[in-house]
């Protein structure tokens, strides 16, 4: 009978499952689906249950579902179900393990969940997605390693047990772990140091980290968050509430010293706790396929981001006009009409914002929130109090619901970002943009839209009042010289070295690089994504932007090969779908699953 194997068991890989099960109607007769993934599937590496109890999502869990709902457009049937809190709600406790049954019942919608028990709520979505599967369709398991693809018949080999053969392969790999840069690795071990490269946050080997050791840590998102919490908290280290509800943070002894720096200089914004009072903004506006229908080469920062931005200030300023009136001097109607009607930065914009927006803690200003630290301080301690000050702030502004304008720029965000995904994989955007404007705006993205809960970065203050964090602030450069690892940045007023370096980042996806052998050999019978104009070499596996189709050395899209996921030239946002969101990922995971039953 016909032959379905997935290359990946976590979310994206049984997303694809559920979304064949959907548009089943497409295909009649017997179908056997095959999982391959060394970890459970469901929940895959990233979302496995054993990990660090300690460790959480960085979403609430009302925002997370594996469910597509009436705002997804896709041609497939919509299948609603429960995101991850209606799941919590719905689930009987007893048949969770018992460390995570407290947790499930005391559970709102607004908590930042734990990754364990997110692991269990794929968990169910895998059980629940095989159990309303047709009885003609069977999916079988392979807890293995695939290594590489034979043809005639096509057949996926794998690394402890037999070979699957497969009519279709699927291939829905996440984050894959990289070879170490040579020179950092050979001078660590050289001169007795201690490098831990880019990887996952949960399977890094952190043993070779002393106590009171000197820590560079290169990256200040939410691998170094989750770096930070297994340093200390991990290690034995309490945290105790004083009566004014500050963190005071208790040494076990067993820590090293982080000392934290990145281009920014600061952590990523704190999540929001509040919720829109306008409602949802209307949204996309003006970052719209039609606006470049008609072109065919973009520059990202004078055709692209200028509609982007406009989008993001539309959802910031809609709140903020409708539920906060006695802050602005005109209604909506009057401003939304003169907005629409003007360029975003020209001085006509920016005097329409200043005419209308008498206070300026409630204007959008994109420059200040991309370069938030441009002063060279005087002192250490003059950088570690001022950072303290700023994140102090950041954690205020996002409790206190009357700054709620910035959750409508956030759905912006989440509208812009969904809405790059087919323009970068058009063709349209020259090589420059490719390389260098996307990457800069996906770093904004996560500055502004991906950060921890508010208490992460409440004990981030702890920490750092306790000495066990330093600041270096921004533009953090790092070199290998006279024994030890130097930093020096645009903030600190002095090179600042240390006998440990950890990359406090995720491995960079793409075909090169990785230590996975089947990813080598895609690399050796696919195509490299390869930009030109200058010719600039990505990394990133090329797929046909429709149906995701993998694209071999000779440029055809393969007749029974798809891809999707940050490995892929067309990627959709890495999070998990808010509920109600047109989710990127859902359209292609049924785009997938038709072309999929089509080809069968």
């Amino acid at each position: 009978m016909p032959s379905i194997v997935i290359v990946g068991g976590g979310p994206r890989g049984v997303g694809v499952l559920e979304r064949l099960g959907a548009n089943i109607e497409l295909f009649t007769g017997e179908l056997d689906v095959h999982l391959v993934d060394p970890f459970p599937v469901g929940a895959g590496r990233v979302w496995r249950y054993e990990q660090s109890p300690l460790l959480r999502m960085n979403s609430m869990a009302e925002d997370v579902t594996m469910f597509t709902d009436e705002s997804v457009t896709c041609e497939g049937p919509v299948r609603p179900g429960p995101s991850l809190s209606q799941w919590a709600q719905q689930v009987r406790p007893e048949t969770l393990p018992a460390d995570i049954r407290e947790e499930v019942e005391t559970l709102t919608g607004t908590a930042f969940p734990t990754r364990r028990l997110q692991s269990a709520y794929l968990k169910w979505f895998y059980e629940h997605t095989v159990a309303t599967l047709p009885p003609n369709v069977k999916v079988h398991v392979h807890q293995d390693i695939a290594t590489r693809i034979s043809e005639d018949p096509q057949t996926v080999w794998l690394k402890d047990t037999p070979p699957v053969r497969a009519d279709v392969i699927v291939f829905t790999v996440g984050h894959l772990d990289n070879k170490p840069k040579q020179d950092l690795e050979t001078y660590a071990r050289d001169h007795g140091l201690f490098y831990l490269p880019p990887e996952y946050s949960a399977d890094a080997d952190l043993d070779g980290i002393r106590p009171g050791q000197d820590v560079l840590m290169r990256g200040f998102g939410l691998a170094f968050i989750d770096l930070m919490v297994l340093l200390t908290e991990g290690r034995g280290g309490k945290y105790r509430t004083e009566p004014d509800g500050a963190l005071t943070y208790l040494p076990s002894g067993e820590e090293p010293r982080l000392i934290v720096g990145s281009r920014r200089g600061v952590p990523y914004h704190a999540k929001t706790d509040y919720r829109l009072k306008a409602g949802r903004p209307p949204l996309p506006r003006f970052f719209v396929p039609e606006a470049f229908a008609a072109r065919d080469k973009l520059d990202f920062h004078a055709d692209v981001w200028p509609l982007m931005a406009k989008d993001i200030a539309w959802g910031h300023y809609h709140e903020l006009f409708n539920a906060h009136a006695d802050r602005v001097t005109t209604t909506w109607s009057d401003f939304a009409e003169r907005f629409a009607a003007l360029t975003w930065g020209s001085h006509q914009m920016q005097a329409l914002i200043n005419g209308t927006v008498p206070g300026e803690e409630d204007r959008l200003d994109f420059e200040a929130l991309d370069r938030p630290l441009t002063q060279k301080f005087d002192t250490p301690e003059a950088l570690q109090e001022h950072l303290r000050t700023v994140i102090r702030q950041d954690i205020d502004r996002r409790h206190d619901d009357r700054h709620s304008p910035d959750l409508g720029a956030f759905m912006g965000l989440l509208t812009g970002f969904g809405g790059l995904a087919p323009l970068a994989a058009s063709g349209k955007l020259t090589t420059t943009s490719l390389v260098h404007d996307v990457g800069w705006w996906q770093g904004l993205f996560n500055l502004l839209a991906s950060g921890p809960p508010g208490h992460r970065l409440e004990e981030l203050l702890a920490l750092s009042r306790a000495g066990i964090v330093e600041f270096l602030g921004a533009d953090m450069r790092v070199a290998a010289q006279d024994g030890v690892f130097r930093a020096t940045t645009s903030s600190h007023p002095q090179p600042v070295t240390a006998t440990a370096l950890v990359e406090a980042r995720l491995p960079k996806p793409g075909l090169t690089g990785t230590t996975d052998e089947l990813i080598h050999w895609l690399n050796d019978n696919a195509t490299a994504e390869v930009l030109r104009d200058p010719a600039v070499e990505t990394g990133r596996l090329v797929v046909t932007p429709a149906d995701l189709r993998v694209v071999d050395r000779e440029g055809r899209p393969h007749p029974s090969r798809f891809a999707l996921g940050p490995l892929t030239n067309v990627v959709a946002a890495t999070a998990f779908a808010r509920p109600h969101t047109n989710a990127p990922a859902f359209r292609q995971n049924d785009a997938v699953a038709r072309a999929i039953l089509r080809t069968l």
